[in-house]
């Protein structure tokens, strides 16, 4: 239920593709995917992420691919006045 509420306040399922630099090949590109709800265009989350990754990670940054997509819109969600009760 709580990532049906984070959804309906306009977050939007985002996934960065994040390149870096091996510590010990330098040369050498390893790719590590994350995926949270985050909120475009500013992304917080994502950029919490990668400032924690600069400071605590040894691999160097060297790209950063985003994704993001709404996955629930306004016209997806209805409510309705009555409801049937079954006995």
């Amino acid at each position: 239920m709580a990532n049906l509420v984070v959804q309906l306040h306009n977050s939007r399922l985002t996934t960065a593709q994040i390149l870096y630099h091996l510590p010990d090949h330098p040369l050498l590109l390893q790719s590590f995917l994350w995926q949270e709800y985050d909120l475009a265009p500013d992304f917080p989350r994502l950029r919490r992420f990668l400032d924690f990754w600069t400071r605590e990670i040894e691999g160097r940054l060297h790209s950063v691919c985003v994704s993001s997509r709404l996955l629930i819109t306004p016209g997806d969600v209805s409510f309705y006045q009555f409801e049937y009760l079954l006995h």
